[in-house]
């Protein structure tokens, strides 16, 4: 058990340190273009890996059907939106807001799936609603201060809380890490297609061939992207949804770390409780302190 913990906590430091790499990356290439390419290799990777353990074989044809219907939210819409959005905020607001990730599939669960919460997970929303308020709206310009980007994130946020919603609810009849990889290849075909749509120019992509930008899209597409999600699916099944959701909140942490020593960004003090506000937010409204308070119960503390 030990080692999954580790494992978790290795992979939250990668996925926080993502957002200033993504940040890096959408400043120098197309957002769209960005990550196609990214999905592409990070999906690539995954299903080499999957073939390695053993575990890879075509879908059948009513499987295809249920990988695109997730795909669409999971990596086209999730992905694309969150590239764009980051191009448009600063780091430290896009990882605050992508912090919210456990709180919106909560909520997400209790409209769609009419699971029951009781007034503590309420209490919890309440936490992660205002945390995003004070961090969004209260800048030195007030409401003006909110940025497009930092809507479009959240909306990332949304969708992506709807896609695993779907997936709890449709159960793929085959291991989940192979349909990762399957649906990060064709969402990336996908989200190529719309960035050649908009005008997207190809011959952007030559720029990752410098190494420092070629390193940043190695580490996001390899670690962060494949070895990230392929890791957290096969944690969740070892140490259960709840505590697997406590360390999503050390994504956050590393992530506004990350921005404020490779992206010389400031943390002012709504950051800072805008923060405390969402990190007890997740841990309340994700039940997390239900389990925490049951377990003791359990061992009669």
């Amino acid at each position: 058990m030990v080692k999954i913990y580790i494992l978790l906590l290795l992979v939250m430091l990668m996925w926080g340190l993502n957002v200033s790499a993504l940040k890096v990356l959408v400043d120098a290439v197309d957002p769209m273009l960005l990550t196609s390419f990214r999905i592409m290799v990070a999906g690539i990777v995954v299903l080499v890996i999957c073939s390695v353990m053993g575990i890879f074989r075509l879908p059948l044809k009513h499987e295809w059907l249920i990988i695109f219907y997730i795909a669409v939210f999971n990596v086209i819409l999730h992905h694309s939106l969150v590239a764009v959005g980051i191009e448009m905020t600063t780091g430290i607001n896009a990882a605050l807001i992508l912090g919210m990730m456990p709180l919106v599939t909560m909520m997400m669960a209790v409209m769609i799936l009419r699971q029951r919460v009781t007034w503590i997970r309420v209490s919890g929303f309440i936490l992660g609603f205002i945390g995003i308020v004070v961090t969004t709206l209260t800048g030195a310009d007030g409401l003006s201060a909110v940025s497009l980007g930092d809507l479009i994130i959240f909306l990332g946020v949304v969708v992506q809380g709807f896609s695993f919603v779907l997936i709890s609810k449709l159960k793929p009849t085959f291991d989940p890490r192979l349909a990762t990889g399957y649906m990060l290849v064709l969402g990336a075909i996908f989200i190529f297609l719309l960035s050649q749509a908009f005008g997207s120019g190809i011959q952007e992509i030559t720029y990752l061939f410098d190494w420092k930008l070629g390193s940043v899209f190695l580490f996001s597409a390899v670690l962060a992207s494949a070895f990230g999600h392929m890791t957290y699916n096969y944690a969740i099944k070892k140490v259960g949804p709840a505590e697997a959701a406590i360390f999503i909140n050390l994504n956050t942490l590393f992530a506004i770390a990350g921005a404020s020593i490779f992206l010389n960004e400031v943390i002012t003090m709504n950051h800072v409780i805008g923060f405390m506000l969402i990190l007890s937010g997740v841990f309340v409204g994700t039940g997390a302190v239900e389990y925490v308070v049951s377990k003791r119960r359990g061992r009669g503390v």
